[in-house]
């Protein structure tokens, strides 16, 4: 098996995948939906593209700084009316939640081929790379030069790479795709422009935090 590894650091992070109309939530990890759109963005695949590809990778996530839960509000004006007779109904609050400072390893397993255009796409990006949302900006390039683990499964892969930043934590929490995990998540896309997902099982553990601090490039 192949293995890409990237990392997700930056002041904000959002990863929604059970927000409804004026709340937005996010998960304490990446969804694979907000992965894999990421990756669309990098490729330059518009909404209407098949993702099926990339939906198929198994993806892995090893949190090496839990991020700090935060909310804030946003207001919009102006806000045209779903209704029959239309009109304008004044402003619309919406609640935001997103993570502060944190810091993710990513890894993706499946045909290297794919992971080797994906390696690339990250390193020079058609389009700007947010994560989760527009406004939130990595803090540290995606890419990694040596994250195409030839060889080595998801596990291997993130068991082993050095820590993307400093961490007293003897154990660091892994959430890997797992047909027999114990918890689901709908946030496998099938259709960004229907908006349309599956669910996929994942398995939350721990591993050993591996003690070299990546150098950051």
């Amino acid at each position: 098996m192949d293995t890409l590894l990237f990392r997700l650091t930056g002041p904000m992070q959002s990863w929604g995948t059970q927000s409804r109309f004026g709340v937005r939530e996010t998960e304490l990890e990446p969804s694979k939906s907000g992965v894999i759109g990421l990756l669309c963005a990098a490729l330059g695949r518009p909404y209407s593209a098949p993702v099926d590809d990339l939906a198929n990778l198994r993806m892995g996530v090893r949190i090496d700084r839990e991020g700090k839960p935060a909310v804030d509000y946003h207001v919009a004006q102006n806000i045209r009316r779903a209704s029959a007779t239309g009109g304008i109904k004044g402003s619309d609050v919406s609640t935001r939640h997103y993570l502060e400072d944190a810091a993710f390893l990513v890894g993706l397993e499946g045909d290297v081929t794919l992971l080797n255009s994906l390696q690339e796409a990250l390193k020079n990006p058609y389009n700007m790379l947010c994560l989760g949302r527009k406004a939130f900006v990595p803090g540290s390039p995606v890419w990694l030069k040596n994250g195409l683990r030839c060889g080595e499964t998801l596990e291997e892969a993130l068991n082993t790479y050095p820590c993307l930043c400093s961490t007293k934590e003897e154990q660091l929490r892994i959430v890997l795709d797992d047909p027999n995990g114990q918890r689901s998540r709908t946030d496998v896309p099938i259709s960004f422009a229907e908006r349309k997902f599956s669910k996929r099982r994942i398995q939350i553990g721990f591993i050993l935090s591996p003690q070299t601090m990546l150098e950051i490039t």
